[in-house]
């Protein structure tokens, strides 16, 4: 059965929206991305008059950690659920890097997201609110199906379709509603987006820190040279 939408969600939903959709065909940087914060700031009233069963506001925003946090080696990476070079990145790259670096506690990997588009966002949020268990087998999926949803213009189909991804996680509508329909969740993140990619210097997706230093993508076997001379040292 197709899922329905309460006029108030959908709304909500396109309030976010407008705030945010910035119209970006590149997976490069924007430095009109700048604005991005404070234009949601801005929508917060209107938000709250149009969704006032949201959640309370989120102060805080979780580091999205996997692996072995006293690891000699650390990996963080920059990545939009949008981004086609990063779901390749993680389909190709990512995998056997957990499995061999990752899981067997030679690496700590840290996830940084970026937003290109209100539908990144949306995803995002919604990988988030799955809990730290989740967070990465659902931005696994929705690596996976990206094609599906994340260039798709009507807000409504892709909240649908990200919806049953959400599900296929194990979460239920009325949290999956909650999550996107949260508007200070998502300054907060919009907000540590901006801080952290202008602090690291990112200019595109994905980018790769090993142990500090910035790499942009690279195949796995090029990835492992480097984490085996860290290692090494």
């Amino acid at each position: 059965m197709r899922f329905r939408m309460s006029k108030k969600y959908i709304l909500a939903a396109l309030v976010l929206a407008a705030a945010v959709g910035l119209g970006l065909n590149s997976f490069r940087l924007n430095e009109n991305q700048s604005g991005m914060a404070s234009e949601l700031a801005q929508t917060a009233t209107a938000q709250t008059s149009v969704a006032p069963d949201a959640p309370s506001v989120t102060t805080t925003l979780a580091e999205l950690t996997l692996g072995n946090p006293g690891a000699r080696v650390t990996i963080k990476e920059y990545a939009s659920l949008t981004c086609p070079h990063c779901a390749a990145f993680h389909k190709d790259v990512f995998k056997p890097l957990k499995a061999e670096y990752i899981d067997s506690g030679k690496v700590q990997f840290i996830m940084r997201e970026v937003y290109f588009d209100r539908n990144g966002l949306w995803a995002s949020m919604m990988a988030r609110c799955a809990g730290p268990d989740r967070y990465f087998g659902l931005s696994a999926l929705l690596f996976e199906s990206q094609k599906e949803w994340a260039h798709l213009e009507d807000p409504l189909a892709v909240t649908d379709l990200l919806k049953k991804k959400g599900r296929l996680a194990g979460m239920n509508d009325a949290q999956i509603d909650s999550c996107m329909a949260d508007n200070d969740m998502a300054k907060v993140m919009v907000e540590a987006y901006r801080t952290n990619s202008e602090t690291d210097g990112v200019q595109s997706t994905p980018t790769i820190f090993v142990n500090g230093k910035k790499y942009g993508n690279m195949a796995y076997d090029e990835l492992k040279v480097i984490l085996e001379t860290e290692l090494a040292k």
